[in-house]
């Protein structure tokens, strides 16, 4: 197959993540760019797209104005469970709607907080330990591969939290201190590499000659993909600011996030313990092969390590090292059973299974071809037997 195409515009959608601090302006900022998106694509369209609000902090009720005095439908719904965060981004692209939600810290805190809640109910004393996280993280994997690949626009609203790291003191004491060093989006720590623009927002008290204090709040895009707006600052934000960014989406177009049909599920074991048992089948027939000229050719003399490597390159087409740490798993067993055919010739009507020696240590892929029941015979019936039932060339059954 052919992984790669030529490279289109697929990002139809806005996925965009706002954080900040309590009274940053995130829900006012989230809300007007939801109203600004939802007039335009209702003036290329005729249809202004509702606006739903996924709503952890009863912000809904204060926003809704913008949006009635707009004639933009408005919905909302107040929960914080984890499992509604991920219906409602399918109940948005059903509804072909704009998706606020407000605020991701509050399902991250929640996804946990069930998770523990449910794992006390075996164990009522129990904390959130390191193996659990092999659980948690992937069900909220889930949500971001959601959220990616929704047909929906999606804002996403965050906390601010910060983002510390160990430092050596300034006193020559060779201790580290524990510093602040930055911000992020208070909910998974890979969140923030999710939207494809994303902003901080900060406030600042402002006060004037006539002791008249104002709160100044400015926007600060930390991510833009599109790369126009990357870096840039907005004092009390619009959406015109965000403007450049929406325009460079293919609104009305495909959208594509990510393939997330194609896994590598398959390159792994099927057994249960998940263990990778080539390498013992391997071993398991070159040990066979070994003990067979051994019991045929036991002698240490030079006649007979040269009759042993002669027969070893006749039936493995190679020389003992190669063999050992080279040759697949398939052309050892080939040659294995042309080196007992030939040393151990059995009856024409007898049976040589030499295959189910070899144990299975988990169910092959469904592609594989059937265990081979080879029959001693004349060389032409053992190259048909082994061209049918193997599945190889004519030139290797020779």
């Amino acid at each position: 197959m052919t992984l790669f195409k030529k490279a289109e515009m697929t990002s139809a959608y806005l996925k965009m993540g706002i954080y900040g601090e309590a009274g940053s302006g995130k829900t006012f900022t989230a809300s007007q760019i939801a109203k600004g998106l939802s007039l335009l694509i209702g003036g290329k369209s005729g249809k202004k797209p509702p606006v739903m609000f996924l709503d952890t902090e009863t912000g809904a009720t204060w926003v809704r104005p913008i949006f009635e005095q707009a004639g933009i439908e408005f919905l909302s719904h107040s929960t914080r469970a984890f499992k509604d965060l991920k219906a409602s981004v399918i109940e948005a692209q059903g509804a072909g709607a704009i998706l606020i939600v407000d605020s991701m810290t509050h399902f991250w805190e929640e996804i946990r907080t069930a998770y523990l809640a449910r794992k006390r109910e075996r164990k009522p004393h129990a904390k959130l330990e390191l193996p659990d996280w092999n659980i948690i993280k992937p069900e909220w994997g889930t949500f971001t591969s959601l959220y990616l690949n929704a047909k929906a626009h999606i804002i996403l609203c965050g906390r601010a939290g910060n983002v510390y790291e160990f430092q050596d003191k300034d006193d020559d004491s060779n201790r580290k201190e524990l510093i602040t060093v930055g911000t992020r989006m208070a909910a998974e720590k890979g969140m923030g590499y999710e939207p494809n623009v994303l902003v901080e927002m900060t406030a600042q008290q402002i006060v004037g000659r006539d002791k008249h204090k104002t709160i100044v709040r400015t926007a600060t895009v930390l991510k833009d993909r599109s790369d126009v707006l990357d870096g840039m600052q907005f004092q009390d934000p619009t959406f015109e600011n965000f403007l450049p960014h929406i325009q460079r989406l293919n609104l009305g177009g495909d959208h594509m996030g990510f393939d997330d049909s194609r896994t590598s599920e398959d390159i792994f074991p099927a057994d249960a313990e998940g263990r990778d048992t080539s390498s013992v089948r391997r071993a398991i027939v070159i040990e066979d092969a070994k003990e067979l000229l051994i019991k045929h050719i036991p002698g240490m003399s030079n006649a007979d390590k040269t009759r042993k490597g002669d027969l070893v390159r006749k039936h493995f087409g190679c020389n003992w090292v190669e063999l050992e740490n080279l040759m697949p798993l398939d052309q050892l067993k080939l040659g294995l059973i042309s080196l007992r055919l030939e040393l151990e010739p059995a009856p024409p009507i007898a049976a040589l299974e030499i295959d189910d020696e070899i144990p299975d240590f988990g169910t092959p892929p469904p592609n594989d071809k059937p265990r081979a029941r080879v029959r001693a015979g004349s060389a032409a019936t053992l190259k048909d037997q082994l061209v049918g039932s193997l599945a190889v060339t004519p030139e290797a059954a020779e």
